[in-house]
């Protein structure tokens, strides 16, 4: 069993930056690929980011490629997004999550634990 907690959201201006986290509680935290997810009114939960279970290997959209950073810090059972240049279109609740499978899945079904989000806004 694992619990997801997410933080760190919150307002900013547009070209601004945020660091959102979200802590583990449980024995296994590297056992898992972790995720963040984001949906935004009226739109489909959507992948961001995912990172391997030793975090190795990191996958970013397209969408925030270049902007956006995932890492995670085994020792604190913790991960991160880094958002730096936000936009209008990037405010959303975001969602961390922990998938049981190797390798960098993407797919929301693939992930078996949720946080309950956090919401980020992006004022223009």
């Amino acid at each position: 069993q694992l619990q997801l907690v997410e933080s760190g959201g919150g307002l900013v201006q547009a070209g601004g930056s945020l660091r959102v986290f979200c802590a583990a509680s449980g024995r296994t935290f590297s056992s898992y690929a972790l995720g963040w997810f984001r949906q935004a009114p009226g739109k489909e939960r959507e992948s961001v980011a995912t990172i391997t279970r030793d975090g190795g290997s990191t996958f970013h959209a397209d969408s925030v490629k270049g902007r956006f950073t995932i890492s995670r810090d085994n020792a604190k059972n913790t991960v991160y997004l880094q958002m730096n240049d936000l936009k209008p279109e990037d405010t959303a609740v975001y969602y961390c999550a922990a998938s049981r499978l190797a390798g960098l899945p993407r797919l929301s079904y693939n992930y078996n634990y949720w946080g309950q989000g956090t919401q980020v806004t992006v004022s223009s």
